[in-house]
């Protein structure tokens, strides 16, 4: 049977091309559909029938194409999102600064009233007054070649230990802005140089005879909050722009004994901000603090206010904490986490948790094997320092980790 009807399709369509052989018409459109259909039910017999694929508009080619990219791309972040899962990303992982154990000046401006002078520090020239920026309080300086010095009462004595370390945020730009390590208004700096001062702008420090930029200076934006940190031991100085160090000065020629925070470039087209100032004396290696204490007390794990989420700046003293770990593997600590009193007992009991855990985390992240740490929140309990002082508040708020 169906030799049958593939033999009268092929007939037809034969007689349909031999019509015009004797005849000036074209074949008739009807007996070509005919001639057609036959051939076509001939081959669905054969074969089986096959369906017929509908041509898709270009708009809709496009759009599925898109699709299937899209697709691919999700794809893609899934995988990358579990790579980062799997590998923390750790911020400032090199970064080698770490504060002095023991605050002697604190203003992260709590309280400060907007237009007003900033009331723990003293003006020498200039301009200078409390704004907000960013949703908080800093130190805005704007005109007159602004300069201002800590409030301390024996101002004039030397207040900066042999020990020290100071830090503090800059929103910079092109332009210097200068910290001199002597008071300007209160204090001779005695250096038989004269070079006292770090001078800084968005990607370049500057001291007596060494300077340096930023490894990546190109990638840099010019006006930006960066962190400024000094460390001064005994006659030797660093100076570190966020987590890397571009000063490194085996030996100045003169003893420190206050700041100064002055920059000639401000103008109300061109201001410059500062927070979170902080300086602090100390301190003694680790291991030696352990070794004798059987704990080690840091003052420079810091977190975002009322919150558990670690500062940049908090990987000085971990990366420390990592490092004596990872040199002696018999330590094993418990780290626990301490308030002030400011805010209610039982959210700084859970803000404490919550912290310690974080520092715990974050070195098991690191490679720590998760049973030589443990955490701890105490809260407000035990403070180490008088919580009517801001200095003080600044001590009681700390990370401690006790041998176990």
């Amino acid at each position: 049977m169906k030799s049958r009807f593939l033999s009268l399709g092929i007939a037809l369509v034969a007689l349909a091309i031999a019509q015009p052989l004797y005849s000036q018409d074209r074949p008739s459109e009807k007996l070509m559909k005919e001639s057609n259909k036959v051939i076509n039910k001939g081959i669905d017999k054969l074969f089986g029938k096959k369906k017929k694929e509908e041509p898709k508009p270009a708009q809709q080619q496009v759009e599925q194409a898109q699709a299937g990219q899209q697709q691919e791309e999700l794809s893609g972040q899934q995988q990358q999102a579990s790579a980062e899962e799997a590998k923390p990303q750790l911020k400032w992982s090199k970064y080698d600064f770490v504060p002095g154990d023991r605050v002697i000046f604190e203003d992260n401006l709590e309280g400060e009233e907007n237009g007003e002078f900033p009331s723990r520090w003293d003006l020498v020239t200039g301009n200078v007054e409390i704004a907000e920026f960013g949703g908080e309080n800093v130190i805005m300086f704007r005109a007159g070649a602004p300069s201002i010095v800590p409030y301390f009462k024996e101002v004039k004595e030397d207040y900066l230990p042999d020990v020290f370390t100071v830090e503090f945020d800059l929103y910079c730009s092109s332009s210097n802005f200068v910290l001199y390590l002597y008071d300007r208004k209160n204090q001779k700096h005695g250096s038989p140089t004269g070079y006292t001062d770090l001078e800084i702008n968005y990607y370049h420090m500057d001291f007596a005879t060494s300077n340096s930029d930023y490894p990546d200076k190109k990638n840099l934006a010019e006006r930006r909050w960066m962190h400024v940190s000094v460390a001064y031991t005994n006659g030797k100085l660093k100076a570190y722009m966020d987590e890397t160090r571009l000063i490194n000065i085996p030996r100045i020629d003169f003893d420190p004994k206050g700041i100064t925070l002055f920059t000639y470039h401000a103008s109300n087209e061109q201001l410059f901000y500062v927070k979170n100032v902080r300086i602090a004396a100390g301190g003694v290696k680790y291991y030696d603090r352990v070794m004798k204490d059987g704990k080690i007390i840091a003052t420079g794990i810091r977190f975002d206010t009322g919150k558990s989420s670690l500062k940049p700046e908090s990987m000085g003293v971990i990366n420390e904490i990592y490092e004596l770990m990872y040199k002696n593997p018999e330590l094993k600590f418990s780290v626990e986490g301490h308030t002030d009193n400011v805010g209610d007992d039982a959210f700084n009991l859970a803000l404490s948790a919550d912290r310690a855990e974080t520092v715990m985390r974050t070195l098991v992240d690191m490679g720590i094997a998760g049973e030589r740490l443990s955490s701890l929140g105490l809260g407000e309990s035990m403070p180490m320092d008088d919580n009517n002082y801001p200095e003080g508040r600044a001590n009681n708020r700390r990370v401690e980790f006790v041998k176990i």
